[in-house]
């Protein structure tokens, strides 16, 4: 396939591709990971319900900072890639972006605004999360007195990410102003987000950006933004602190693969239908609530609406 040529590398869940000099093209597949382990089962339509909800969150966020997104029509690839290719432009619509080049920075910008998750255990073991310190007391799923920044370091492929400090972030960074700069984007992505998610009943309880630089310096926030595979969801509707909560997001079959015997390296096992079925259940759940928008539409029209 000439789509092929253009060919950079894998994530776990896209399939990036160059275009000239300066454009990505990220392709999010239906792949699903957990535990840093890509599963051998795939979600349907996961990689569309991931750029639909990253596209309305570029379009909600983009007087905060800005994003790498240009396009997400397949006819903006350039043909000389998709050779003309009818079944080729019809999957790439609608998991596609097309997207400002830029040196990406290794550090996972996560904002917590509720404590669970690996900040829970480390609150546990030390009253702290990346060091932040926080007040005693405090139960699993407890709001926090304030958001706060707890980035993780970008692990290479084959190791987990590591929580890490904002003196490490500077260190990875390179410099102060742009981890600072990264911090504050952050922050303020998630206040955006939250509210929005508030108005539909849910709880953002934390999330996670990346960022990267372009050759002028400009910070991008890039890849995906506040989507099930980045960020907890919670309904508010039967949220209750002092437990684990109910969720749209990959808890679901984190909870499923912990019950398990399982070493958490890979092979990962085969969901069963109803875990996958569930699973697809609860993103495009997320989808229509927090955007207001139908799935099915997106599915059949490439838009974000009714």
């Amino acid at each position: 396939m000439p789509l092929a040529s253009a060919f950079v590398r894998s994530g776990k869940v896209r399939d990036i591709y160059q275009i000239g000099d300066d454009k990505l093209l990220l392709v999010a597949s239906d792949r699903l990971s957990a535990f840093d382990v890509i599963l051998p089962t795939a979600i349907a339509d996961k990689g569309r319900i991931l750029t639909g909800l990253s596209r309305f969150w570029f379009s909600e966020t983009s007087d905060i900072v800005a994003n790498h997104l240009l396009s997400t029509d397949p006819e903006d690839v350039p043909a000389s890639l998709t050779g003309g290719d009818l079944v080729l432009m019809a999957d790439l619509r609608g998991r596609m972006m097309l997207g400002r080049r830029a040196e990406v920075l290794p550090v996972e910008c996560v904002v917590r605004g509720y404590l669970s998750g690996s900040g829970w255990t480390d609150y546990q073991a030390t009253g702290s999360v990346c060091g932040n310190a926080l007040p005693s007391g405090l139960r699993e799923s407890d709001r926090l007195p304030e958001p706060i920044f707890t980035p993780a370091w970008k692990a290479p492929a084959g190791h987990h990410d590591e929580n890490i400090d904002f003196e490490r972030v500077v260190e990875l960074a390179g410099d102060r102003s742009l981890a600072a700069g990264m911090r504050d984007a952050a922050l303020a992505l998630y206040a955006r987000g939250a509210d929005i998610c508030e108005r539909a009943g849910i709880i953002l309880a934390d999330t996670k950006f990346e960022f990267g630089v372009l050759p002028s310096g400009e910070l991008l926030l890039i890849d995906e933004v506040m989507t099930p595979d980045s960020s907890r969801f919670w309904d508010a509707g039967t949220y209750e602190p002092g437990r684990a909560q109910a969720s749209y997001d990959k808890q679901f079959v984190r909870d499923w693969l912990e019950a398990r015997a399982w070493t958490k390296t890979p092979p990962g096992p085969e969901l069963p239908d109803d875990v996958a079925a569930g699973t697809r259940a609860r993103y495009i759940e997320a989808y229509e609530r927090i955007t207001g928008a139908s799935f099915a539409r997106y599915l059949s029209e490439d838009v974000i609406a009714r």
